[in-house]
């Protein structure tokens, strides 16, 4: 039928074509005409329309009914970190409970108890001003040594070394990691104690127009003796640098060796070279690394005890010269005279404790943040 349709349309246009016309005319009105006769006898059917109740119904559910395994890993997990957090508050609370008797009135220190130097809670007059100001010294001393230290270490072997080297690199510093404290310590009190007086005495001699680098007596003139530069907190922060190390070396580490491989291979690209490539995209990638590390190790330095106590002169007064003999840490403290404290001294201890304590904890959940920050990239501007 269609052909007869076709042919008829053709035998029309034959006769309605007017003389003169071209062959490409010609075609051009066949075309029209069949295309005509094609759309006529189309049939056009509607849309299909569907309930949107079936619709909603014949979706596919996409959720999962959990397994026993799930279940018990996630109930594990919660209970595991709800019970991490009550520790955490148990010990704040039983620290607080305890330094009421020393703090609060009518026999407490109130404020004082923070501006006081001296330490003697059977006489009414303590405080941590002496105590507090040692342990930042020794931590800032610390972190002047140890973050050259670990930022270069983590450098090494993120980006230059290899293979072998590498690994024995990174199995090396996490091993000092687990060097006991009292280790540190001895090693400070018999080795390197003796080695620094030199180093300690030339750092006050040309050095001594910094006052807190200086050592003198109480007239002001500048001392010379050996005993003058033992048991000092330089001495101690040196220690708690190797001691601190390890742990800001891990966490650069691994946020320097999560930089994009595409910006490094990018910077190579452009003609960076390798000190280039680092400062334009390892440092920048890692700079929440950087800062979290620092701030983790200055958390483990103010709390550090035992290599303090065996290194450090307890002294009870603000020693301004790092350099001098004399100093002291809230921690130190607390382990020299828990022994021998009464009811109420326990409690003074308790105080200090207390201090450090909130100290420390600002400081590390400052320093998660950043490197949650820092391993999620969201520190990279390169």
């Amino acid at each position: 039928m269609s052909n007869d349709a076709a042919t008829g349309s053709e035998t029309a246009y034959d006769a309605s074509m007017p003389e003169g016309a071209t062959t490409r005319d010609a075609a051009d009105r066949f075309n029209d005409a069949a295309t005509a006769v094609l759309i006529d006898q189309t049939t056009f059917l509607p849309p299909l329309q569907r309930d949107p109740s079936q619709v909603a119904s014949s979706a596919r559910d996409l959720s999962a009914t959990p397994t026993f395994a799930d279940t018990a890993f996630r109930r594990v997990a919660v209970a595991a970190g709800g019970i991490t957090v009550a520790i955490m508050l148990a010990v704040g609370l039983f620290l607080a409970l305890r330094a009421g008797q020393a703090i609060l009135p009518p026999d407490g220190a109130g404020l004082s108890f923070l501006t006081t130097q001296a330490w003697s809670p059977e006489t009414g007059e303590f405080g941590i001003a002496a105590v507090l100001f040692g342990t930042i010294t020794i931590a800032l001393i610390a972190l002047c040594i140890s973050v050259p230290l670990a930022l270069g270490t983590s450098l090494l072997i993120s980006e230059v070394l290899r293979g072998r080297a590498k690994q024995w690199a990174v199995t090396l510093v996490d091993l000092m990691a687990a060097v006991p404290s009292v280790v540190f310590g001895l090693w400070g009190v018999f080795f390197l104690q003796e080695a620094i007086i030199p180093v300690a005495r030339w750092i006050s001699t040309y050095f001594a127009w910094i006052p807190v680098l200086a050592v003198t007596d109480a007239e002001g003139n500048a001392l010379s003796d050996a005993s003058a530069f033992t048991s000092s907190a330089f001495i101690a922060g040196v220690v708690v640098a190797l001691m601190v190390v390890p742990t800001q070396t891990s966490i650069m580490r691994e946020a320097f060796m999560q930089a994009p491989p595409g910006e490094r291979e990018a910077a190579y690209a452009l003609g960076s070279t390798r000190w280039g490539m680092i400062g334009a995209v390892v440092l920048p990638f890692g700079r929440g690394g950087i800062i979290g590390g620092t701030m983790l190790g200055l958390g483990r330095a103010l709390g550090e005890t035992i290599a303090v106590y065996m290194i450090i002169s307890p002294i009870f007064a603000i020693n301004w010269q790092v350099l001098k003999t004399g100093g002291n840490s809230v921690s130190a403290l607390i382990a020299l005279r828990y022994g021998e404290a009464s009811e109420f001294g326990l409690s003074a201890l308790m105080a200090a404790g207390l201090v450090l304590f909130l100290i420390t904890l600002l400081i590390n959940f400052s320093a998660s943040s950043i490197v949650a920050r820092s391993r999620s990239g969201a520190e990279s501007e390169a």
